[in-house]
């Protein structure tokens, strides 16, 4: 069962500004290979940490608007809201380890 939703910018506030849990927000694109090849390990993270961090998508090709507001110059980048500020980003894949640690970070 996917536990990531597909978010549009015009539902972005709702969804990420007044989310109750801190809010991990995957900016992708479709065509991109490091993108495809992280997908699976955000679905397990977000399995894992249901209920403590909300884990989200956007489609740059769909939501332009947002890699703009966010100033997202690659994918994938995962950017970190927490009482709808944004608080850290990731550019491109990075070491599972390591995205651990952030998310571990992210949740307290």
């Amino acid at each position: 069962m996917k536990r990531i939703q597909q978010v549009a910018a015009s539902d972005f506030s709702r969804e990420i500004y007044l989310s109750p849990l801190p809010v991990v927000v995957d900016v992708y694109a479709d065509w991109c290979g490091p993108c495809r090849a992280i997908a699976p390990l955000l679905e397990r993270l977000a399995e894992h940490y249901d209920g403590r961090i909300r884990f989200v998508k956007v489609n740059i090709d769909e939501e332009p608007e947002v890699a703009k507001t966010f100033q997202v110059e690659g994918v994938p980048t995962l950017l970190f809201f927490r009482d709808g500020q944004l608080t850290n980003r990731v550019v491109g894949l990075t070491d599972p380890r390591q995205l651990v640690a952030q998310l571990e970070q992210h949740a307290a």
